[in-house]
């Protein structure tokens, strides 16, 4: 008996262009034919060099109380006592019943996105940013809305071009402090701009501090758990750059703000937390010890980071066609260069032509063209070698094209 044939369809927030780019297939059919690439894209630390006290690691996982189911929405205390610790050592006082366990900021901000949202509801989010928001949004039915950053020897959040984005849609103002990335502090005033709209608006303010650690020498922020906390405020954070520990999937929320929204919020939080109960006990178990031995991991990294910009900053003081901008944490530097073609363009010339992989800004949203955004976690020796390809590109294009542009 013949059947008819079904037409299956899929969600319409899963409705992505995912097919591979040029710049994905510039470097895929680079490496597919054994030409050298220098990559100065790296993001992943556990891929970068950086020594792990593999014993101080993996034997915490070992302990005897994940073989008990013991479930906790909220996750279990001493794990969230461990992390109240951690933000002890920023200066904040943390009570663990206010803090939610998740596996990644990812879920962290998919629990926020269903606590504050209907579909068709909006956050707003700074721009440029990390493009992961967009893809979390999407599946989430949330609609995001950008806020303009502008750069005026630093950057800075245009509060009035915020404001004009605001809609009866809105229900939350999202922000990465410090930006990734820019690599910026939300400074204290800018704190106050936020909460003074959040309170006139009825929003709630959600920040994701996982750079928080990676300050650049004479730059300190403070954390916005430190009170005080006038508007429901959302503190996101984890393990994976924390302890430099992405696999461990190990995030958490931690809530602020007035009584009672704050309370009402977390007794939703462990309702959606009940729902997916997603961290496993080992990880649970293991956290407070990884916390603590955090230092180790963040020293590596920030030297690296810091004499990465060092040198960055030699190879480009002698040339005038690549400036870089100020950067205050993380692990990115942003760099201007001259906008004579596309980000697209650029970045698939670089690869083809030259062998480096660098990322172009229009991958994190910089607006128009001529930026460019390594990482500083790349090995010190292949970011020195890929500046200098860089150098030298510009020079000859500088060569070629003399008088008809400035930087």
């Amino acid at each position: 008996m013949n059947s008819m044939p079904q037409r299956l369809t899929f969600s319409a927030r899963t409705a992505w262009d995912i097919s591979e780019t040029e710049l994905a297939r510039a470097i895929t059919e680079r490496r597919q034919r054994g030409l050298p690439l220098l990559d100065l894209t790296a993001s992943n630390p556990t891929r970068c060099g950086f020594i792990y006290d593999e014993p101080a690691i993996l034997s915490p996982l070992s302990n005897r109380d994940s073989l008990t189911y013991d479930p906790d929405p909220r996750g279990m205390l001493r794990a969230r006592e461990a992390v109240a610790g951690y933000y002890a050592d920023h200066g904040a006082s943390v009570d663990p019943a206010n803090l939610v366990l998740t596996t990644s900021t990812s879920e962290a901000y998919s629990y926020l996105f269903h606590l504050l949202c209907d579909p068709a509801d909006e956050v707003l989010i700074a721009q440029p940013s990390y493009p992961l928001f967009d893809f979390l949004a999407q599946l989430e039915n949330v609609r995001l809305v950008p806020y303009p950053l502008f750069y005026d020897h630093g950057w800075h959040i245009d509060a009035e071009s915020l404001r004009r984005q605001i809609t009866a849609r809105t229900r939350a103002i999202a922000l990465v402090h410090p930006n990734n990335p820019t690599g910026h502090f939300t400074k204290d005033e800018e704190r106050q701009e936020l909460e003074a709209l959040c309170a006139e608006h009825g929003l709630a303010l959600i920040v994701d501090e996982v750079f928080l650690d990676y300050s650049i020498a004479g730059h300190t922020g403070r954390s916005f758990s430190s009170g005080p906390h006038p508007v429901l405020t959302f503190v996101l954070s984890g393990l994976s750059k924390i302890a430099a520990l992405p696999q461990m999937k190990a995030a958490w929320i931690a809530a602020f703000g007035p009584e009672p929204v704050r309370s009402h919020a977390l007794d939703r939080l462990e309702v959606i937390g009940d729902t997916f109960l997603s961290m496993n006990a080992p990880i649970q178990c293991a956290l407070p010890n990884w916390l603590a031995d955090r230092t180790s991991l963040q020293n590596q990294i920030s030297r690296r980071v810091e004499n990465n910009l060092r040198s960055l900053d030699s190879l480009i003081a002698s040339q005038r066609m690549i400036s870089r901008l100020e950067v205050e944490a993380g692990w990115y530097a942003v760099l201007r260069v001259p906008a004579l073609m596309s980000g697209e363009r650029l970045a698939v010339r670089l690869v083809r032509e030259h062998g480096l992989s660098i990322h172009p800004g229009y991958f994190f949203g910089f607006s128009g063209n001529g930026w460019l955004v390594p990482s500083l976690l790349t090995p010190e020796n292949e970011l020195q070698a890929g500046i200098e390809v860089l150098s030298r590109f510009f020079n000859r294009i500088g060569d070629d094209h003399e008088g008809c542009y400035q930087v």
